[in-house]
């Protein structure tokens, strides 16, 4: 059956034909969004939903959303996503941080020289029917300082555009290194520095617990006396009252925001201030960020509903269409060694360590690790998956932690999951094999090679004689046929185990009789997602 993608606000013609060429079942209705009632009524028949700033995808809209795996977000910005519950839920969360980047940097600079030059004021001026040319003197931005809050995608095509207007910049970004400030040709500064020497400054960072209020009252004091303040990034950067109060005193000469604390902005404390431009959040409204941006957020969604693919999603590792291919298997053995453990497991978990070896140890590690979290979460949250796993393992206080090391055994690479519990240490192990099917090869340090299968019994057992018949003549009086059957030991007369792959689940009864035998110490029936 093909996936089905709700579209619930305005997207192009040819992203909704993207879908369709996919193969994929498309419902476009772009005034759903606004309809929250209707909208939560219908979304549980849907696998993705494609969305633009219009639709608010709430808790409640996800409580309902019963078959959702993915919403996508035709634009960068996502505040209008509950993404905490998205994850809960385990839905992917995708934007499309590059579709817009250049619109919105141009966006910046026009801002820029609207404020410089009071363009705005002078036009409403001169349609009015005045001539006051003395009025609207403004500033030239050649030889002036730019100071860049966020150096990254938009910034950064900020920055270039700047020096091509021969400004000084200089820039504030933690995560701005030296090199890569020596390569863009811009100054790496504190933001104490940036607030004393800018002529102008410009902000380009999302709104996180760190970024709110960068420019608060404090830092908008520092600044030079004449400065110029331009947001197209996000509302609530700047405390916009304080901004008010500085643009009064003249102590900021001018400003120009196209994003606000509260939007829809219908009343500010910057509006109808003197050389300050306003605009209503047109940072990405070009023709072409906006087709941009659609066909993005259409192959992306598409790419994962029908290959796995994960790109630019903000709460899950990105896996690339070619990555998805290669790793797909090891995807389904970290999830096979992470069920495997989870089963196993009765006490509550306090870490979870993994090891990779060999070629593996070169992939997305950071994707593996989901799948393997996954796994032994399922247990006790059949709902569990990779995107909702690493923040319920969070929740719980469960550390995790990874080690990735050379090639140093018999297989090109394997991947190793070790569970601890105040109680004890779980490890099992497995690798995939040029058929590309996932394989056990080592379970409480002693080798084995077990096929995987739907159904299967892990026994263990001191290493004596008759242990195998008591297994078959068990299995074969209660018609439980055995597809498979592995047996390793640690030593003659040590420890052993047995992993037995049948056909269908193994009755209680089953079990209960092996246990009454006394041979074993342990008899557990397992099930593993093999499909």
């Amino acid at each position: 059956m093909a996936p089905r993608v709700l579209i619930s606000d305005e997207l192009s013609d040819a992203a909704v034909q993207i879908f369709k060429d996919r193969g994929i079942d498309v419902d476009f209705q772009p005034k759903l969004g606004k309809d929250k009632e209707k909208l939560a009524e219908i979304i549980g028949q849907y696998d993705g939903l494609a969305i633009r700033s219009a639709t608010k995808v709430t808790p409640t809209i996800l409580e309902n959303a019963t078959n959702l795996k993915v919403i996508g977000r035709a634009g960068i910005g996502t505040d209008n996503i509950d993404k905490d519950a998205a994850s809960k839920k385990g839905v992917i969360v995708m934007n499309t941080p590059f579709g817009n980047m250049i619109t919105t940097a141009e966006h910046a600079i026009a801002m820029m020289f609207a404020c410089a030059r009071q363009i705005p004021e002078a036009s409403a001026s001169t349609h009015a029917g005045k001539w006051e040319k003395s009025k609207f003197m403004g500033v030239e931005l050649t030889g002036k300082t730019l100071g860049v809050i966020g150096a990254g995608n938009i910034g950064g095509i900020v920055c270039d555009r700047a020096r091509g207007l021969k400004m000084k910049v200089i820039a504030y970004d933690p995560f701005l290194g030296e090199d890569k400030a020596k390569q863009m040709q811009v100054e790496k500064v504190e933001l104490d520095d940036l607030l004393k020497r800018a002529d102008f400054i410009t902000l380009h960072v999302p709104l996180t617990d760190q970024t709110r209020n960068i420019l608060s009252r404090e830092n908008l004091e520092k600044t030079k006396k004449g400065v110029r303040i331009i947001n197209c990034a996000r509302g609530g950067l700047v405390d916009e009252e304080a901004l008010a109060d500085l643009l009064k005193s003249g102590h900021v000469a001018g400003a120009a925001f196209d994003v606000f604390s509260e939007e829809p902005a219908t009343e500010n404390p910057l509006f109808n201030l003197p050389n300050v431009v306003c605009t209503p959040h047109l940072g990405a409204a070009t023709t072409e960020a906006q087709e941009n941006v659609a066909l993005q957020v259409a192959e992306q969604m598409a790419n994962y509903l029908l290959t796995g693919a994960v790109e630019n999603a903000l709460n899950m590792p990105s896996v690339t269409a070619e990555e998805a291919k290669i790793m797909g298997p090891w995807i389904k053995l970290a999830d096979h060694l992470g069920s495997f453990i989870g089963q196993m497991t009765d006490e509550p978990i306090k870490a979870i360590n993994i090891l990779y070896d060999g070629s593996v140890a070169e992939m997305n590690l950071e994707a593996l690790n989901c799948s393997a979290i996954a796994g032994i979460m399922k247990r006790v949250n059949p709902d569990v998956n990779m995107v909702s796993a690493p923040l319920i393992a969070k929740e719980r206080g469960i550390k995790i932690s990874t080690t990735n090391q050379a090639k140093s055994g018999a297989f090109d690479g394997y991947v190793k999951v070790t569970v601890v519990t105040s109680e004890r240490e779980r490890s099992i192990a497995g690798t995939v094999f040029s058929d590309g099917k996932p394989r056990f090869i080592q379970i409480k340090g002693i080798n084995i090679d077990a096929e995987i299968g739907a159904h299967m019994v892990y026994t263990t057992n001191e290493d004596v004689p008759g242990i195998i018949g008591t297994l078959g003549t068990t299995m074969g009086e209660n018609n439980v046929n055995i597809a498979n059957f592995t047996l390793g030991r640690s030593a003659a007369k040590g420890e052993a185990i047995a992993l037995l792959y049948v056909d269908e689940p193994v009755p209680t009864k089953v079990v209960d009789k092996l246990k009454a035998t006394g041979l074993f110490k342990q008899v557990k029936p397992l099930q593993f997602d093999v499909a």
